[in-house]
């Protein structure tokens, strides 16, 4: 991901580990200020994850992945069994610092399955480090080619609107979503993004829109509720989300505000393709009834920027994300291609 410091642009992933440390892009100062921050254990990298420093499906499986390799590094000892356990218990609290975002499961289990093979602690503690290294590495490359298959979709001259951020933000690189249109950009295509603001967090209006400025593309951040207006008028050409689960049955466990989203363009007649890697599909869940969906703090919605806009006695209700059925999905852009 190209970011522009003091008139200078420079190459940035938005999570990485270098001497034992986990470096992420600080997502919550974006976008008044950029900064790194540096977590240098595996609480701190899951307090990061939990706290929402770093957020999107696939920037939270690499950060897992790494914090992974953080607990290897941790213990002390050379008893297998000992470590065995501490890294059941490592990893028992990877897990649990997000329930909805599947990848973070997946990276867990990525580095779970190979440590095991190792012949002594040291061993196993340079197999977590080089397998969180392969696992950012493959989330990054995985992006790459959604955004490859996924420019094809994009003709010359098309309005995209998109929810949330699933830019490179959300990713280790290049994103889900932002990916296709990312590309199409290099080849040069005429497009304008349609930016869904996203409330409560404003992940659109925030990160989505300061992506598309680093990358020079055309863009209007619109109110959630506008969606629909500008798809009746006309204006949008198509739409493309991420994903932060997507189940057997082909449901879509996303950003609140997504089957809404998807539900309109069915209306409208306009394609809705959700980007994710395979990463992103969970083969243990068959439908999105079966997903437990993370309901966060009511301050998001009653404070904003940190200032109460409701009632001091009013209360709110604040489902993170919710589910798209799969007959709402024109087409899933996968690190494959364009699947069913």
């Amino acid at each position: 991901m190209k970011v522009r410091e003091c008139g200078v642009s420079r190459d940035y992933r938005t999570v990485w580990m270098d001497s034992g440390n986990v470096y992420l892009i600080d997502q919550g100062k974006l976008p008044c200020e950029f900064s790194i921050y540096r977590s240098g254990s595996c609480a701190e990298t899951v307090s990061a994850i939990r706290d929402m420093i770093v957020r999107g499906a696939p920037a939270i499986g690499a950060s897992a992945a790494f914090a992974v390799a953080q607990a290897a590094a941790e213990f002390r000892g050379k008893d297998m069994r000992k470590f065995g356990l501490h890294m059941k218990d490592a990893c028992d609290l990877i897990r649990k610092a997000r329930p909805t975002a599947y990848d973070l499961f997946h990276a867990v289990d990525f580095l779970s399955g190979r440590i095991p093979s190792s012949d002594s602690v040291a061993e196993a503690k340079e197999i977590a480090v080089e397998g969180s290294m392969t696992y950012a590495d493959m989330s990054a490359e995985a992006c790459r080619k959604i955004g490859e298959f996924g420019e094809k979709l994009i003709r010359d001259g098309f309005s995209v609107l998109t929810h949330c951020n699933a830019g490179a933000l959300a990713c280790v690189d290049y994103g889900t979503a932002l990916s296709p249109i990312r590309f199409a950009h290099y080849d040069k295509k005429k497009i304008h993004v349609f930016v869904d603001e996203t409330r409560p967090r404003l992940q659109g209006a925030k990160l989505t829109s300061w992506e598309l400025i680093q990358e020079g593309i055309g863009h209007s951040i619109i109110v959630d509720n506008a969606a629909g207006y500008f798809m009746q008028k006309g204006e949008v050409d198509m739409c493309i989300v991420g994903a932060d689960r997507i189940t057997t049955k082909g449901d879509v466990i996303n950003k609140i505000g997504t089957y809404e989203k998807a539900v309109l363009a069915k209306e409208n007649g306009i394609p809705f393709y959700v980007a994710a890697p395979r990463s992103t599909f969970d083969s243990a869940t068959r439908n999105g009834a079966e997903v437990a969906i993370e309901e966060r703090s009511e301050d998001e919605v009653l404070c904003v920027g940190g200032v109460r806009v409701a009632p001091i006695d009013a209360h709110a209700r604040n489902p993170g994300f919710d589910v798209t059925p799969k007959r709402y999905v024109s087409g899933f852009i996968t690190e494959r291609g364009v699947e069913k």
